[in-house]
């Protein structure tokens, strides 16, 4: 199983070489907290984080 990590751009926790998300292959192997966004919209947590699609993500890298 590949280690997880999380992009230094977007916070996208993801495996393999480079984020789903945005493209960028710039990563941390160390983070802390994670969050499941299901709703963006009516997320008071993903809003104050600047999340605006669904996913995991990291709190803090």
């Amino acid at each position: 199983m590949a280690k997880e990590k999380a992009c230094k751009i977007c916070r996208r926790i993801y495996e393999g070489d480079k984020c789903p998300n945005c493209g960028s292959k710039e990563a941390s192997d160390s983070f802390k907290g994670r969050i499941v966004v299901t709703n963006p919209e009516k997320s008071e947590v993903a809003q104050k984080l600047g999340i605006k699609e669904k996913g995991n993500f990291a709190i803090k890298l």
